[in-house]
């Protein structure tokens, strides 16, 4: 399961996975386990015992369509992503509604994995929340040799309109990291990783193409 690696990688987000399931969270409810310039991490066991979980928070500055059109810009998550390494859009079905492969560079001693990710985009019409719904999805790309294929994960990002240019960003992930992980990676990754996450993006958000960008589908 070991490899000479560099760099981690993921979209939005994923590098989440390497949170180590701690038996003394047996609770169901939230816990903090970092914060840093209005980012909030929290943890707790998934539903499968299996699994891990994690929630990041943060305010952003920014509309709905232009933090939306910041996450579903796939090919530059590298730019925002902690250790990005490869995205590539495999299927546009709309302009909310797409499918794309990622590969996450994870550090020695461990391999690589991968994954197929469906991203759905929906909006209530009251209160202009938008969700995004990224599960994992077997198929449409062959498992690589040296690549461990991530078979499971629920990711979820939910926006909410705050005032004028300001939203809340919440991003929730589950998933199977498959194999054994390091002590040492599953701490780097389960506080750095998803602080230097939501601080990049906060950056990222504003470039002007965002900015500019509207989905007649989604309410401001």
């Amino acid at each position: 399961m070991c490899r000479s690696a560099s760099v981690y990688s993921l979209f939005l987000i994923i590098l989440f996975f390497f949170l180590g399931f701690n038996p003394s969270l047996a609770q169901e409810s939230w816990k903090l386990s970092a914060q840093h310039e209005g980012i909030d991490v929290y943890t707790r066991p998934a539903s499968n015992p299996k699994l891990k979980a994690i929630r990041v928070v943060c305010n952003m500055q920014a509309t709905n369509s232009q933090l939306l059109a910041a996450i579903m810009d796939i090919e530059t998550c590298s730019e925002w992503v902690y250790h990005s390494k490869k995205n590539i859009m495999i299927k546009q079905i709309s302009p909310l509604d797409l499918i794309y492969y990622s590969e996450l560079d994870v550090p020695w001693p461990c391999e690589n994995r991968d994954f197929v990710v469906h991203i759905q985009v929906q909006q209530h019409p009251q209160t202009k929340v938008i969700t995004v719904n990224s599960p994992c999805i077997p198929g449409y790309v062959p498992e690589k040799d040296k690549i461990v294929r991530i078979p499971h994960s629920v990711g979820n990002w939910t926006i909410t309109p705050l005032g004028k240019n300001q939203v809340r960003a919440e991003y929730v992930l589950e998933v199977d990291p498959m194999g054994t992980i390091p002590a040492w990676l599953i701490n780097l990754f389960a506080t750095k990783g998803p602080l230097e996450t939501f601080r990049n993006l906060k950056v990222h958000v504003q470039k002007d193409k965002y900015k500019n960008t509207h989905y007649p589908q989604i309410a401001d």
